[in-house]
């Protein structure tokens, strides 16, 4: 199920459900399948089930896919954004990822908001929000701050229920 329970304009206004014009792309569920896999391959590495996708948006390559990482290199930045970025600059030959757009399980912490808008990325797809520690619609909304210098659009609830319920049980397992 694709829905949009909340986006972001160029211009950093926020627009909800009732308001958008905007819908997200049918391949949008195919990439949050393949984002959805790295948060079950993280989460049988006993780390925090996150995934993410990075697609050329001209010729829809997959660019790069990682899961959380953050226990396995002892590494607090080694978020599944984090490292999709920096596989995706690899990949793409620069850290200005300006054709991209970023598949999610979860929504993006504030770290790893500033890092998608220093890459420039087009479009933040993520399945569900994280009232605790998300940094887009929750928390900072980093893209909404005047010191943010590119806001990409933001599409949020990709899937959902599945990424909220894989994090449930990961942390129902650990109880």
């Amino acid at each position: 199920m694709v829905s949009q329970p909340f986006r972001l304009d160029a211009f950093g206004r926020e627009h909800h459900r009732s308001e958008m014009t905007a819908t997200a792309p049918p391949q949008a569920q195919k990439y949050m399948e393949i984002a959805l896999a790295e948060a079950s391959e993280a989460a049988l590495r006993d780390e925090v089930p996150v995934g993410a996708v990075i697609v050329d948006s001209h010729t829809r390559e997959v660019l790069a896919t990682a899961g959380n990482r953050t226990e396995e290199l002892k590494d607090a930045t080694a978020h599944a954004e984090m490292l999709v970025l920096r596989a995706a600059a690899n990949t793409y030959g620069g850290t200005r990822l300006v054709d991209c757009d970023l598949y999610v399980t979860l929504e993006p912490c504030a770290m790893c908001a500033a890092a998608i808008s220093m890459a420039r990325i087009r479009r933040l797809y993520f399945g569900a929000s994280d009232p605790k520690s998300g940094g887009v619609e929750n928390g900072p909304r980093f893209f909404t701050q005047p010191t943010c210098h590119h806001k990409p659009d933001v599409y949020g609830g990709i899937d959902e229920l599945r990424s909220r319920r894989m994090l449930q049980e990961f942390f129902e397992a650990r109880r």
